[in-house]
């Protein structure tokens, strides 16, 4: 793992995180290189993990065992037209970017490279992510392993038999964040609304979040029947769940998630086509 070179196209937040989340992990500092266009993003990383960085990505490129796309998805295309052709020893290309089909990836770099699609989500940030890798026919086993490694610095992943089923994490990991977020805010709001001051309302809130999320990770048991057991006949618990359930939140949550599926899809057209 150590002594494979690993290029960076972006130095953005979430190629920051990587390579945080990589160093950490044992890959070393001097076989990682970072291509920016920005000045004051090259000198960061520099001086906050000590790795090489260059302004052309054709020079980061040359050699390296993985190349990882963090750029934004509306400027793929033409970045990736700067530097298709210096990638001819066929390295591992992973593209971090939303909405990229592998079809689009595979015209711009050249079909017979290999290929991961990965969909991480924001807690990535804090090495906390969920990401889902979809590898191409070209991709070797020793190369999922790489890019397994690679991405599980950040959190963890799963790999998808099928590019489709991208859409479905896209629901899942990579919007949803937001949801629970969004709860969270609803109920610090609710209970400021029931006397707590908002420093108190939001410490519960948080903690609870935290508390309940660890508990599920840890648990044998499915987050259904860690509802049953914290819902006491009569109590109160059961009487919100109930209210949440009534409301049809579960159909709500099902219709959301359908809906983020479905722009995922709408977002790689509109990408692809223009």
């Amino acid at each position: 793992m150590n002594d494979t070179t690993i290029a960076f196209i972006g130095g953005g937040n979430m190629a920051t995180s990587l390579i945080g989340g990589m160093t950490e992990k044992g890959f070393s500092t001097g076989a990682i290189r970072v291509s920016d266009p920005v000045e004051e993003s090259r000198r960061r990383l520099e001086k906050q993990f000590g790795v090489a960085t260059v302004d052309d990505n054709r020079e980061a490129c040359r050699n390296a065992d993985v190349v990882v796309l963090a750029v934004k998805p509306q400027v793929m295309k033409e970045v990736v037209a700067g530097f298709a052709d210096a990638l001819a020893h066929r390295p591992l290309v992973i593209s971090i970017a939303a909405g990229i089909p592998m079809a689009a990836l595979q015209a711009w770099l050249g079909a017979d490279k290999p290929i991961v699609r990965c969909m991480p989500n924001t807690p990535s940030l804090v090495q906390a992510g969920a990401s889902g890798l979809y590898a191409s026919d070209g991709v070797s086993d020793t190369q999922k392993t790489l890019a397994t490694e690679i991405l599980d610095a950040v959190g963890m992943t799963v790999w998808l038999e099928s590019e489709d089923d991208l859409d479905a994490v896209t629901a899942v990991s990579g919007s949803g964040p937001a949801y629970f977020f969004l709860l969270m805010e609803a109920m610090e709001k609710a209970g400021t609304e029931l006397g707590l001051n908002p420093e108190t309302a939001r410490r519960l809130t948080l903690q609870t979040a935290l508390g309940a999320a660890k508990m599920a990770h840890q648990s044998d048991v499915d987050p259904a029947e860690l509802r049953r057991r914290v819902s006491s006949p009569g109590g109160t618990t059961e009487r919100a769940v109930a209210t949440f359930v009534e409301a049809g939140l579960p159909e709500l949550v099902a219709r959301a998630m359908t809906a983020a599926r479905d722009r995922s899809r709408q977002m790689a057209e509109e990408l692809t086509r223009n």
